[in-house]
């Protein structure tokens, strides 16, 4: 096969496969048009079967991980975590909406952090709604920041999002130094994130609410939060000894899936749906897609484009062009183009280029996943996203907070050292 026609074939079935993720024809799971998708490219040779084993190599410890934490999310869920998250907002808020605001912040950055973004859309999500309906306000702009947190706010730990866990593989850094070099520009990226979004819903969070009447509190699931916080140490401990920290992911799952099949709140059905399956053939095959891609002339096009150098306009400059990126071509693919490219210049780069693909998400719909998955969720409910209200608090909020989390990220590199 020729190199244009390898090029071509490539670009056309990356493609059919992020427009088959958006649409999603007749419900079907993304997996279905990404698999064959990547069988193409390897028997028509667009992919060699060298590059595709290495690239399989490299993506399996990945999908690995997020199995084990998407097991966890769901485990915490059926303990009951989010339901007491729900009734402690609704007691503290008080029937302000405002501070609602302000506790759906709190919580959907903390359990974005530590259980991932798809927690904070499939689980946290559903529970703002309910909340909001609990004391009469209006449920705009606190779902609103169940997406733009699910995405922005995914900058803490490596665990927190896929992209962050690509991120932290091509880094070279411990899971501690990754943790330390990222927490100010996940506290300046939410900073931002929640003076645009008192602003620009101002009416929604004038409109008044009313407090709940007095109840008992849900229990408190301090098994399941004991299991996460063990977890989270873990991961640490983990990448001090040099032992992959999906060891401590799969562990933390395992004695919480232990424990839910004893007590028979789980089956062993409900625990292999939690894993997402199709979701995570559709991460590899995809993986597969793009490499083909970058073997083909994506790779040595973007490379022009990367800015050379980490200093602070050369990080801003890495962060925009993947930020860009990922609203056009999604941010999965996007990272999996860019962290090659990046990698070579050092840990500042791969991080610069986490947060335009973290960050930059959420000026479109079809910037991330999550985002997609979010749109399903608030349709379950019986409520509309405007494409026109979206894209408007994106164009406020997305370059602002891009900015402050790229000088928080050159201030931390300056401080701590990205080595």
């Amino acid at each position: 096969m020729s190199a244009a026609v390898a090029e071509a074939l490539s670009v056309t079935l990356l493609a059919a496969v992020l427009v088959s993720a958006v649409v999603r024809p007749w419900g079907l799971p993304e997996a279905v048009v990404a698999v064959p998708a990547a069988g193409v490219v390897v028997a028509t040779g667009a992919l060699s079967l060298d590059h595709a084993a290495d690239e399989a190599a490299r993506l399996g410890p990945v999908v690995g991980f997020l199995t084990a934490v998407l097991v966890l999310a769901r485990l915490c869920g059926d303990d009951g975590l989010f339901e007491a998250c729900g009734a402690w907002m609704a007691r503290t808020a008080a029937g302000r909406p405002r501070r609602l605001l302000a506790q759906v912040f709190v919580l959907a950055s903390a359990i974005t952090a530590v259980l991932s973004l798809d927690a904070t859309v499939v689980l946290l999500t559903p529970v703002v709604f309910a909340t909001a309906a609990r004391l009469g306000a209006r449920p705009r702009p606190h779902v609103y920041a169940c997406t733009h947190l699910s995405n922005a706010a995914s900058l803490l730990l490596p665990v927190s999002n896929l992209t962050n866990l690509l991120a932290f593989a091509a880094s070279g850094l411990s899971f501690t130094r990754f943790a330390a070099l990222m927490a100010l520009p996940w506290l300046a990226a939410i900073a931002v994130e929640y003076a645009v979004f008192r602003r620009f819903f101002a009416v929604d969070l004038d409109a008044g609410a009313t407090a709940p009447a007095a109840a008992a509190p849900p229990r408190l699931p301090v098994f399941a939060l004991a299991t996460v916080a063990c977890t989270l140490a873990g991961f640490a401990v983990a990448s001090a000894l040099g032992v992959d920290p999906a060891w401590a992911a799969c562990a933390g799952a395992a004695v919480l899936a232990a424990r839910a099949l004893i007590r028979r709140r789980t089956t062993p059905a409900a625990l292999v749906r939690a894993t997402a399956l199709p979701f995570l053939a559709f991460v590899l095959a995809l993986g597969l897609v793009v490499r083909a891609v970058v073997d083909n002339g994506l790779g040595t096009a973007l490379g022009r484009l990367l800015p050379e150098g980490t200093g602070l306009l050369a990080l801003l400059g890495t962060a925009a062009l993947a930020a860009v990126l990922a609203n056009m071509i999604n941010n999965l693919p996007a990272v999996l183009v860019l962290l090659p490219l990046a990698a070579p210049s050092g840990s500042a780069a791969v991080l610069a280029v986490l947060l335009g693909v973290n960050i930059g998400p959420n000026l479109t719909y079809t910037g991330s996943l999550a985002t997609l998955l979010w749109r399903r969720v608030v349709h379950a409910h019986d409520a509309e996203v405007e494409l026109k209200e979206f894209t408007r608090l994106g164009v406020y909020a997305v370059p602002a907070s891009l900015g402050a989390a790229v000088l928080a990220l050159w201030v931390s590199l300056t401080v701590i050292g990205g080595g």
